[in-house]
């Protein structure tokens, strides 16, 4: 019969007595720290979902982050792009109401008060978040927009608006100051009058020619370049008695130009005067249709000729210099050339690529979703809120001028039609709905996220966490072990030999 010993017994109590220290000392720690462990490994089997648990949190709150970054960005660009319609509102309004009388430069105060508006106007299209500018696309470090003074006066050799209106005014008026129209001395009952160059964009365009004077033949619109001829034959007309004459102008839009007969011997404005036959009656008439058409074209051609400059301007970007008259001479031009970067001012100056504006700056905002949000100068709604302020700034005239109250009456109207809303074509309100959008989807994301990272924590503090009341209850607990163990063995100690038999 074997007896153990007392010491191997002692050393197997001496090793619960570590191993209980330790316990107590990492439940102090756990305690002071309120974390199970301070390690993974120390987690145990649920190590692999603690580290699941927290790159899940590290993804949600990267994902907010960028929320918060790109919705400050969107703050700022629906403030900006509010002030931009308020700005195209205001130069409508005013346009709309302005009366003519021009300053010692030749500009009327809503003209000068519409350079003002540009000026703040491009201050907003250039406005930087960061280190980043708002209306330029891809192009996030690059300055969308050229200064007002450049746009308007060019930069040195550099045209700008302003010297582009005026080549293509000359090129619309001509020579003659007919619009590039043609109306030769009548021969005999016959007068016409035409086209200078078949296919040339310049001028006015004959469009139609209808007529009530008893015993005249109109024919054309016809030929090569277009022309009407009129024959008044052998009966003069009667007064009241009119022919009337359709154009088109650069700008697209229509006009007619109506003359009627009367028996005064001194016809009033679109009036020819009765001659004593129809020779006479066709040299009068020949005369007031010369000045009929010179001041049609110094009024409405004239502005039509600088919104259509404009137009031509401000489709250029950083691809495509702006389209020129291809002269000097300008008023016998026939046709256009693309300018350079060398000699025309490009007014846009960011990124100009194939896809659509807002494609150009996205951000992830959950694991599979993206939100779209870029922004160009040179989407239409903007480009025609600072093209019609600058075509409408850029124009001025001369008291000497008998047709500049009519011409500006026709400009103010294109300015105004310019700048307000028109079905089918883009608004800044389109814009600012693009990126609310994009705002609300952030919003809902954000809300998610915080739904998810309250769950996650709950189950990550469940792993992790040591509540104070458990390791309290265990500590307790352990300290009465450990107070017995050591007890115990003090006894064991103390045993003789005498005393163990």
């Amino acid at each position: 019969m074997s007896i153990s010993g007392i010491g191997s017994r002692s050393a197997l109590t001496m090793q619960a007595l570590v191993a209980m220290r330790g316990q107590l000392d990492d439940l102090q720690r756990q305690l002071g720290t309120g974390e199970r462990a301070d390690t993974y490994a120390g987690i145990g089997v649920n190590r692999g979902l603690t580290v699941s648990l927290n790159n899940q949190l590290a993804a949600l709150k990267s994902f907010d982050w960028s929320i918060e970054q790109v919705g400050a960005r969107l703050t700022m660009a629906q403030t900006t792009l509010g002030q931009i319609d308020e700005i195209a509102h205001q130069v409508k309004n005013s346009a709309l109401q302005s009366n003519f009388s021009i300053d010692a430069n030749g500009q009327t105060t809503d003209q000068r008060t519409a350079g003002d508006q540009l000026d703040l106007l491009v201050s907003l299209l250039n406005t930087s978040v960061g280190d980043r500018y708002l209306f330029s696309g891809k192009s996030l470090e690059q300055i969308p927009v050229e200064s007002p003074a450049h746009i308007l006066d060019g930069d040195g050799a550099r045209a700008g608006l302003k010297q582009i209106i005026s080549e293509r005014r000359q090129a619309d008026l001509g020579a003659n100051g007919l619009g590039r129209l043609l109306i030769p001395p009548s021969v005999g009952a016959t007068l016409s009058i035409g086209e200078d160059v078949a296919g040339s964009p310049f001028g006015l365009k004959l469009a139609a020619a209808t007529s009530t004077l008893a015993g005249a033949t109109v024919t054309g619109p016809a030929g090569v370049p277009p022309s009407v001829s009129i024959n008044l034959g052998l009966v003069s007309p009667a007064a009241g008695e009119s022919i009337k004459l359709s154009f088109t102008l650069p700008d697209g839009t229509t006009t007619d130009l109506t003359l009627t007969a009367t028996n005064s011997a001194t016809p009033g404005p679109n009036e020819f005067a009765i001659g004593v036959d129809t020779t006479a009656t066709a040299a009068n008439l020949q005369a007031a249709l010369t000045t009929a058409v010179g001041s049609l074209a110094g009024s409405k051609l004239a502005a039509a000729s600088a919104v259509t400059a404009g137009e031509e301007f401000f489709a250029a970007d950083v691809n495509n210099p702006p389209m020129r008259v291809d002269g000097p001479p300008f008023d016998t031009a026939t046709a256009l050339i693309a300018g350079t970067s060398a000699n025309s001012v490009t007014w846009y100056t960011g990124e100009a690529g194939a896809e659509l504006a807002r494609s150009t700056a996205s951000v992830r905002i959950d694991s599979s979703i993206s939100v779209s949000y870029g922004m160009r100068a040179n989407e239409d709604a903007l480009r025609l809120a600072v093209q019609n302020i600058a075509v409408f700034a850029a124009v001025s005239y001369s008291t000497g001028d008998p047709d500049a109250e009519a011409s500006y009456l026709a400009l103010k109207q294109r300015v105004a039609g310019g700048l307000a809303s028109v079905p089918g074509r883009q608004k800044i309100e389109d814009i600012q709905a693009d990126l609310a959008g994009a705002q609300t989807a952030m919003e809902a994301a954000s809300g998610r996220h915080q739904q998810s990272q309250t769950t996650l924590s709950d189950l990550l503090d469940g792993i992790r966490v040591a509540r104070p009341e458990e390791v309290g209850a265990q500590i307790l607990a352990l300290q009465a072990n450990l107070q017995a163990s050591l007890q115990t063995t003090a006894l064991l100690l103390r045993t003789s030999l005498v005393n163990y038999l």
